[in-house]
């Protein structure tokens, strides 16, 4: 059998939008990245998503650590961490500290994937 040498190349449209609209400007880059580093451990992103879906936005780790199947201190490691991320407010209450979203930071997570460089 006789195959052709090469495939005729047809102009392909594209099939989406580019991710982001304009070039990050390098000090947002690596801020940015910084939250992503912290982001990128699953058990993480669970805390946040079991965070937000607690009345006020808020939780203390004895309501985090059944739900997720983690012992208390690797809990408390992982709160610490986005803490200092500042992706979460914390409030001491007696014994307990709650942790609270800051809404505004995660919000500045999606408005950088979504906008335009400024």
């Amino acid at each position: 059998m006789n195959f052709p040498k090469s495939v005729p190349s047809t102009a392909v449209p594209t099939c989406c939008t580019p991710l982001l609209a304009g070039a990050l400007p390098p000090e947002d880059a690596a801020r940015l990245a910084a939250l992503f580093r912290v982001l990128g451990e699953p058990a993480r992103l669970q805390l946040l998503s079991l965070i937000a879906a607690q009345p006020g936005q808020e939780a203390c780790v004895c309501e985090l650590t059944e739900p997720l199947g983690l012992s208390q201190p690797t809990i408390s490691h992982h709160l610490k961490v986005m803490y200092e991320a500042g992706l979460l407010q914390k409030e001491r209450r007696g014994n307990w500290i709650y942790y609270r979203l800051v809404g505004d930071r995660l919000e500045q997570l999606r408005v950088a994937l979504a906008s335009p460089a400024r």
